[in-house]
């Protein structure tokens, strides 16, 4: 049976238009064959439409796929994104593995082959029913395109349903303010897969009449009233437990990645630490360190190095995920600490030690409680003991602090005077986003509170070093500055995301915004982090198996993509070279070299 390329492009268009008219504004394209109906009919909507849906496309598979969870990141909101049959489908696995670990909306849409050709040897097919497993939030095998009435209500519903397993968040938690990107990446979707199998011929035709209209409801609404996240507040009943749980010991609270999402955020949750005098452990992703409140203790990492009886806590409160720090999460497992998990979904414990999981957000944990503490009139004020607690942990941050700040004086040869320097000079509102390995335990420590309002991401779901780059190609997207701090391995396992270098200038030819993204790599010629492992050894396997040294020319990689390139290695020079990349269109990238080995004795000063 041949497909209807009439039929085709009205169910596809009902689809598409109501995947948009629900709050999906990014599409990326893998280009492939099978996928025809679904590209062209996503790219014709961006062509009449531009305002309502961007169309990005990304040859390499697996950075397309990361390419639209960076967009989906950064935004709170889902992104779509679209593949061919067969093992581009496979390609999509650990951008969609990376989407569950880290609640990232990513909307996955495969083109197949029918059934009549299943199970048959024909080409370029294989078995794409639940490709993913239980990784994904659902998955539907969509039918083959009809334009009956009943046919492309089902296409609509079916893009409800995709926009609704997906989550994510309402549109007035995805900026901050009027309209700017948040401050973190608090995100509470996570990836679904739909298959679409398509029949030759493959061109829809999309000159059909009504090919976004046709079956369209009468509510003509914004997607934030069509998806409504309802706040969930905690009854006063068991706000007045918690308050009595609390009272009386030393209270500490671990704020992990996403912790707040806007600024607005921010300061209700500031309110409601300085109210109870609750130091503020701010993971570098938390979205704290915006602030220079005292109580944000963002040198925790060193000062843990040595910790005091005096900063042991009687109880934890965790927002989010445990932080980048591992020391951070030894003391809490060690703490023998009373364990209170904020989250609206799971607890994320892998230390096993929760005693009452709250399911909220951080926000409305927060506002809960200060009505709490108002109701009673105040009488849950922080009390001595607190006091005096709180006050141990800002004294020991800003010992550790000094400790840190003479990072100032380094000239060269260490990766954390340039990432504090990235860390200073990043321009107000622009995106930081920071690799794995080494990149994010760096920022952990250099990266000081009450600077410039920067947006930091990482992709700490799964801490692979898969498509990093594209991931925050595609959260440039979101901000006019972005700069993307990592290393060389992780840089050479997505080299290809470079080739976007072109996407991004048909982007501005045909009116989209200009993205200035800076890649700073900081290329020590391997894993350096292995030699901070337990793994390091003067045998010959170290080298061979860990610290794998590439000896790649990373400049002659620029100029075959058309990246502008510099390569410096002191302070000063990368100063004048980042500072001359910033806004400038497109992709550049700033080269720091840095020595292999003896990355433990040039951290020593500022983390043990």
């Amino acid at each position: 049976m041949r497909a209807d390329p009439t039929a085709s492009a009205l169910f596809l268009g009902a689809f598409f238009d109501e995947l948009e008219r629900w709050g999906v504004h990014d599409v990326v394209v893998s280009p492939g064959s099978r996928s025809t109906p679904l590209a062209m009919t996503a790219y014709e909507l961006s062509r009449r439409f531009p305002d309502r849906l961007r169309l990005f496309v990304d040859v390499d598979e697996r950075g397309a796929a990361f390419f639209a969870l960076g967009l989906a990141k950064a935004s709170g909101q889902p992104a779509a994104v679209i593949c061919t049959s067969g093992t581009a489908v496979a390609n999509y696995y650990p951008a969609v593995l990376e989407a569950e670990s880290s609640r990232v909306p990513l909307i996955v849409l495969t083109g197949d082959r029918p059934a009549r050709l299943q199970g048959l040897g024909a080409p370029q097919t294989c078995d794409q029913l639940n490709a993913y497993g239980s990784h994904v939030r659902a998955f539907r095998n969509m039918p083959e395109p009809a334009a009956d009435a009943a046919a492309i209500a089902f296409a609509r519903q079916a893009a409800r349903e995709a926009r609704i397993a997906a989550g994510g968040e309402a549109a007035g938690r995805a900026t901050d303010g009027e309209g700017a990107p948040r401050i973190a990446g608090a995100c509470l979707g996570g990836p679904v897969h739909f298959n679409f199998p398509f029949d030759e011929p493959l061109k829809p035709d999309l000159r059909v009449e009504g090919l976004f209209e046709t079956g369209r409801s009468a509510l003509n609404a914004p997607s934030d009233l069509r998806l409504i996240h309802p706040s969930t507040y905690l009854d006063p009943m068991d706000s007045a437990r918690v308050l009595e749980l609390l009272r009386g010991r030393r209270v500490l609270v671990a704020a992990g990645e996403g912790s707040c999402a806007t600024t607005d955020e921010m300061g209700a949750l500031l309110a409601w630490a300085e109210s109870f005098e609750y130091p503020l452990l701010a993971d570098p992703l938390s979205g704290l360190r915006t602030a220079a409140d005292p109580l944000v203790i963002d040198r925790y990492d060193t000062v843990l190095g040595a910790p005091a009886d005096a900063l042991v806590p009687e109880a934890v409160i965790r927002f989010g995920r445990y932080p980048v720090s591992k020391r951070a999460t030894a003391f809490l497992a060690n703490a023998g600490a009373i364990n209170i998990v904020v989250d609206p979904l799971e607890t994320r414990d892998f230390n096993c030690a929760t005693d009452v999981h709250l399911r909220c957000t951080p926000l409305d944990f927060s506002q809960t409680m200060l009505a709490a503490k108002q109701s009673l009139g105040g009488e849950d004020a922080a009390d001595d003991r607190q006091s005096a607690f709180a006050a141990a942990w800002l004294e020991a941050n800003a010992a550790a602090g000094a400790r840190v700040d003479a990072v100032d004086a380094v000239e060269a040869g260490f990766e954390g005077a340039f990432v504090r320097r990235v860390a200073e000079r990043a321009p107000e509102g622009s995106c930081l986003f920071a690799a794995n390995s080494m990149s994010v335990r760096a920022l952990d420590t250099f990266y000081a509170k009450g600077g410039r309002r920067l947006t930091v991401l990482c992709n700490r779901g799964l801490n692979g070093i898969d498509g990093t780059v594209s991931t925050a190609l595609g959260a440039a997207q979101h901000f006019e500055q972005t700069t993307l701090l990592t290393g060389d391995l992780t840089l050479l396992h997505d080299l290809n995301a470079l080739a976007l270098q072109r996407e991004l200038r048909v982007q501005r030819a045909s009116g989209g915004l200009d993205r200035s993204i800076v890649i700073v790599l900081l290329n020590n010629n391997g894993g350096g982090i292995f030699d901070m492992l337990p793994q390091r050894s003067e045998d010959a396997y170290f080298e061979r198996l860990f610290l794998t040294p590439q000896d790649v020319e990373f400049g002659a990689a620029a100029q075959a993509f058309g990246v502008p390139h510099r390569l410096v290695e002191t302070v000063a020079e990368f100063d004048a070279a980042y500072d001359e990349a910033l806004g400038v269109p497109g992709i550049s990238l700033v080269e720091v070299r840095v020595p292999l080995e003896g990355l433990p004795e040039r951290y020593a000063p500022y983390w043990s």
